[in-house]
């Protein structure tokens, strides 16, 4: 489909909805009226997992806006005051704000997200004694400056990159301490100031409503279109908006956020697949600008955590019956989950987690056939680097792999030089700074992506992994020379079009291309044949 107008809303969708942990699902509650997203997280505050409060703004209100005024969600905020013993605004117990988007079906990071709305020079002060942790409060208002102006006031990511790196001189960000991020926040005012050409918004009140307003607007945005193109969705469905209690990740110590699957997505291997940062904010992990960690080290450092979040993951598989791909945050050694959601996976992997899944009681085999039916010998076949009388190619470097597969194309570092290649009949790799999803028009016309920061778990490796695209990102040994436009592995530079290969089996990259072959795992086949076989 194409354009991108949304039909008049009904009332069922144009709707107010509460959400409380351990409250119980409202009746009237439905992914096509409040989202996918917020729909899911009332699912996972009725089965008492630790959910946030929030309000949602139903998908009707996506094609009213000017309906959405503060009047609307006043008495829904109040209650959300209630619940948290917080006041928005108020500059002793201030109550800050996660907006967030959720359209009806699932669309990976394609529309925006805000965070700590409602941090302001005076209710910044209340914060720290809140939280008698100074370090988070200028780290989350230097956050919000940069989100704030990237989102709403349309300002490059760049410039705030820039104010970044000229304060961390190369120390890594969560490194830095509160006299360091004061900094950074005073030059993000500054640099909203020059660019924006206005001063950062001080009103709580004015921030919450051009956030909501911003989070609504971002379903008409170039990448969310281009997507609903792409998987052939209704350009008319519309976002629901979520508003919910701040949880801190960058508090320090036990606190940090994480990205998981509750299986492996590539390969199917029942265990938790999980993306980790240490004093962190979800968005670090899934904006595919910094690179995680597995989950090794949370595991170590903080095993009861590790221990709910497992025991969160059967909890979520025995309710949803799928595979889920989940979000959460870990504030002070406490638990909270943000979001799941049904997980993209490569074929192999849906072959074995339906068969597995059915063998663990969780769904029945008509299910299971139904999940696996069209997945034969040719869909189940992946490509694999065979090496010739023992030779072992020269690695030019190694990366995480966030889709397998082998790929081999001509390096593109933009999309005239994919559009280029696709012209003279070759395939391109697409290769980038960060992972993100704003290439998803581009993706889908390479065979694979590369990336020298972002995570297995960024919202651009799972769109690629959707899209097929064998994807390697992380990859920090790797340098692009923006000015020379090249890339380099050690003493190597390549030039745009010159072969590579990436093998996402090992989480390689080759110069040239090499010999590959075909392969289906002959274990699963057989387990497809006795699947079908009458009961």
């Amino acid at each position: 489909m194409s354009g991108t107008t949304i039909g008049a809303p009904d009332q069922e969708r144009a709707a107010l909805h509460l959400i409380a942990a351990g409250a119980p699902l409202e009746a009237a509650a439905r992914p096509e009226t409040m989202g996918f997203k917020a729909y899911n997280l009332a699912r996972m505050a009725a089965l008492r997992l630790n959910v946030p409060p929030a309000f949602v703004l139903g998908t009707g209100y996506c094609a009213m806006p000017a309906a959405v005024t503060p009047d609307l969600w006043r008495g829904a905020l109040a209650r959300l005051e209630g619940a948290t013993g917080l006041r928005f605004g108020d500059p002793r117990r201030p109550l800050l704000l996660s907006v967030r988007s959720g359209a009806p079906v699932s669309m990976p990071g394609m529309m925006e997200t805000l965070l700590n709305i409602g941090l302001t020079e005076e209710t910044l002060p209340g914060l720290i004694r809140l939280t008698g942790h100074p370090r988070l409060a200028w780290d989350a208002y230097r956050r919000l400056i940069a989100g704030y102006g990237e989102v709403v006031a349309g300002i490059a990511a760049d410039a705030f990159e820039a104010d970044l790196a000229a304060v961390q001189q190369g120390e890594d960000e969560r490194a830095l301490d509160f006299a360091a991020l004061r900094d950074l926040a005073r030059r993000h005012l500054e640099t909203y100031r020059r660019l924006a050409g206005a001063p950062f918004p001080q009103d709580p009140t004015a921030q919450l409503q051009t956030a909501i307003a911003a989070v609504f607007q971002s379903w008409s945005s170039p990448k969310a279109t281009a997507y609903r193109d792409l998987r052939g969705l209704d350009h008319g469905m519309g976002t629901a908006v979520t508003v919910q209690r701040m949880v801190f990740g960058n508090a320090g110590g036990l606190s940090g956020a994480g990205v998981g699957f509750t299986r492996n997505p590539s390969d199917g291997v029942p265990l938790p697949w999980v993306d980790f940062l240490f004093n962190a904010q979800g968005e670090d992990v899934v904006s595919g600008r910094r690179s995680a960690q597995g989950h090794d080290r949370l595991e170590a450092v903080a095993p009861r955590v590790w221990a709910e979040l497992v025991e969160a993951t059967k909890i979520l598989e025995r309710h949803f019956g799928d595979m889920q791909d989940f979000e959460f945050t870990v504030e002070n050694g406490e638990l909270f989950m943000l979001q799941t959601r049904d997980g993209k996976r490569t074929p192999q992997a849906a072959a074995r987690i339906a068969l597995d899944m059915f063998d663990e009681g969780l769904i029945d085999r008509d299910t299971a056939r139904a999940r696996t039916a069209g997945l034969d010998a040719a869909a189940l076949a992946m490509r694999v680097v065979v090496t010739e009388a023992g030779e072992v190619p020269v690695a030019l470097g190694h990366a995480a792999t966030a889709s397998s597969g082998v790929a081999t194309g001509a390096i593109a570092l933009d999309e005239a030089q994919v559009a280029a290649l696709e012209a003279g009949g070759r395939p391109a790799i697409l290769v980038r700074q960060n992972a993100e999803t704003h290439d998803v028009a581009v993706l889908d016309r390479a065979v694979g992506l590369l990336t020298r920061h972002g995570a297995r778990t960024s919202h651009a490796a799972v769109v690629a992994r959707q899209l097929g695209k064998v994807c390697l990102v992380g990859c920090e040994a790797m340098r692009i020379d923006e000015a020379a436009g090249r890339i380099g592995f050690g003493e190597a530079w390549l030039d745009p079009g010159a072969e590579i290969t990436l093998d996402g089996n090992s989480g390689t990259i080759y110069p040239g291309r090499l010999h590959t072959i075909e392969q289906v795992p002959p274990e699963l086949l057989d387990r497809l044949s006795r699947l079908a076989e009458p009961a």
